[in-house]
This record gives C-alpha cells, sequence and structure tokens, in this order.
C-alpha cells in the first residue's frame, strides 16, 4: 500500500528539492574551491578531497549500519553531504594533518547531522560544528597558515599571520584589492579569494537558493559595528568584511534554511544579531570567530521562532466593538 503524506495548507508548488539545492551550492562554492587550490597548491585540494570523500562515506557507512538497503541511500541520495564536505575542507588551513579533516566531517555528518534525524533536522550547522570541534582539538594545526604561492612584490607577511589577525593588530598591510582577490592572503583555504566567493553567492541569487538580503546584513552589521568599535574609523570598514571568514560564512553557512528563523522579521533580528556578534567577538578575542558566532546564532533560532511566529495565511486581525466589553 502507498503512503502518502499530507500537510497543512498552504501548498506551494515549485520545481526545487532538496537535492536540486544542494547541488546548485556545491557548484556555487566551485570558484572558491579552485580559487583555494591555485593560490595553495595540491595540498589544498588533498584537503578538500579528503574532507569530501569522508563527509560522503560517513553518510553511506552511517545508513548501511542503519540496515537501509544501498540501493535506496543512492537513490535518495540528496548531495548534502557533498556540501557539508565542501565546507569543511574549505574552513580548514592547507597545512593541517590528513586526519583532519577527515576527523572534522565524520563528526559533522555522524554526530550533527545524522544523530539529530539526518537532512533537515540539524538544530547547528554541520560544517560550522565540524570546524568548531577541529579548532578545539587541534588548535595549532587549525591555526597554522601558510603564505599563498602568489604574494605583492612588496609583501612583509610572516607565515600564519592572517589579514584579520594583522588588522585586529593594527598593523594592516594588505590592499583592499588584494584582499578581494586573495593575493597575499594567509587563510584558510576556501576564504581568500573574496572575489570567487561573492560570483558563487550572485549564482545562489540568481537561481533563488538564498535572499540577497540576508548577508548584506550579515556583512554590514559587522563592517559597521568593527567601525564603531574602532573610533567610527571608517578605513575599517572595507578591511573588515573582506577579512577572514566572514563572507564565506555569511553567504554559505548563515543563510542554511534549517538554521535560521521561520519569519522575515526573526531572521532580520538573527542576521543583526550575527553582526553585532562577530564583530564584537572579534575586538574582543583578536581572532576569527564566523564559526562560534553562527553557532551561537543557531541556538538562539528556536527562541527567536518561539516569540516571532508567522502570521496564518489569511489572517485578519479581529477588531473589537466599541459596545463589547
Amino acid at each position: 500500500m502507498d503512503i502518502k503524506y499530507f500537510s497543512n495548507s498552504p501548498h506551494i508548488k515549485g520545481n526545487n528539492s532538496t537535492k536540486k539545492i544542494m547541488i546548485n551550492i556545491a557548484i556555487a562554492l566551485l570558484p572558491a574551491c579552485i580559487a583555494g587550490s591555485v593560490f595553495f597548491g595540491l595540498q589544498a585540494l588533498l584537503v578538500l578531497a579528503l574532507a569530501l570523500i569522508s563527509a560522503v562515506a560517513s553518510e553511506l557507512v552511517y545508513l548501511l549500519i542503519c540496515k537501509r538497503p544501498f540501493k535506496e541511500i543512492v537513490a535518495q541520495f540528496d548531495f548534502t553531504s557533498v556540501v557539508t564536505g565542501l565546507l569543511v575542507g574549505m574552513v580548514m588551513s592547507p597545512s593541517v594533518p590528513f586526519y583532519v579533516p577527515i576527523l572534522a566531517s565524520i563528526f559533522a555528518i555522524v554526530v550533527v547531522k545524522m544523530l539529530f534525524g539526518g537532512t533537515g533536522k540539524n538544530i547547528v550547522n554541520p560544517a560550522i560544528t565540524g570546524r568548531i570541534f577541529a579548532f578545539l582539538s587541534f588548535g595549532i594545526a587549525m591555526t597554522s597558515f601558510p603564505n599563498p604561492n602568489f604574494m605583492p612584490v612588496d609583501a612583509n607577511i610572516e607565515t600564519g599571520a592572517t589579514a584579520l589577525t594583522e588588522l585586529l593588530n593594527g598593523n594592516f598591510t594588505i590592499s583592499n584589492l588584494n584582499l578581494l582577490l586573495g593575493i597575499g592572503v594567509a587563510g584558510c583555504i576556501g576564504e581568500t579569494c573574496k572575489l570567487a566567493l561573492i560570483v558563487g553567492g550572485i549564482y545562489l541569487i540568481i537561481r533563488d537558493i538564498i535572499d540577497f538580503k540576508w548577508p548584506i546584513i550579515y556583512i554590514g552589521v559587522t563592517g559597521l559595528f568593527t567601525v564603531a568599535l574602532n573610533n567610527f574609523q571608517f578605513s575599517y570598514f572595507l578591511p573588515s568584511i573582506l577579512s577572514g571568514g566572514l563572507i564565506l560564512g555569511a553567504i554559505f553557512m548563515a543563510t542554511d534554511y534549517t538554521t535560521t528563523p521561520n519569519t522575515q522579521l526573526g531572521n532580520i533580528i538573527y542576521f543583526v544579531f550575527l553582526g553585532l556578534l562577530t564583530a564584537g567577538l572579534r575586538q574582543a578575542t583578536g581572532i576569527e570567530v564566523v564559526s562560534f558566532a553562527i553557532l551561537l546564532g543557531n541556538l538562539i533560532v528556536p527562541l527567536i521562532d518561539k516569540f516571532i511566529t508567522a502570521r496564518p495565511f489569511g489572517y485578519v486581525k479581529q477588531t473589537k466593538n466599541k459596545g463589547t466589553k
């Protein structure tokens, strides 16, 4: 007997599915992955490959252990593990030992995603949590960054010093143009070339996968609050938004459907909160905190949804008659 699933109205028809959305996100990530591989070489490509393969294999093994038929697993494969694996690899230093992206992907898929019920059931972003797991477990490896293959002629950058570190220490030497292109920028594989990330973000906007407002709010609030925290020196605005993992996190992680609020007002509060928290914690700690800010934001989403509820379809506010009590 066929099992049919029903849900409350209204119903909106569309051509998108989880699989199509995830394929589009994977495509949007490719420019930044390619740029990272060009800047950091085969070592970066190996980290990306290990993270991707480990994520997909973790999901496959987990479902097989749960006695799901192999044909069913293949038929229902929705590419969410591909996106998670790519993101885990992109937030790694190119010089991490081979086991770091493997363990981070396994943690992201098995612990954060599958143990909570699989796609759409996770309460926090799996890739973000995998990155934090790796950071807490392998701190030195995660914070050692080699210089990229292409360096400006007048560069004077020590290995391990990211553009954000220099900015927060008041010793900023990289131009905004180089930050945009990723030239001379030490950092994680997928966060160096901001132009590649922006191209991927534009693709997602065109494909109607993400709403352009939310990354702009997150990035803009971070930049403006950073300016305010530095005596309103507007020279901090562009370096603050072009440094670190802000653009990667704002476009590809903070906009995760599962871990964002259900209402327009809720999303405005959420992304403003992320911007304020990111700028404030950066200033207080002197390190990149985008991952931690998004994780904390994910945890308050249920609270936002509890107090800011969507108006029911066709709802009309009732007015009291003056003669009634």
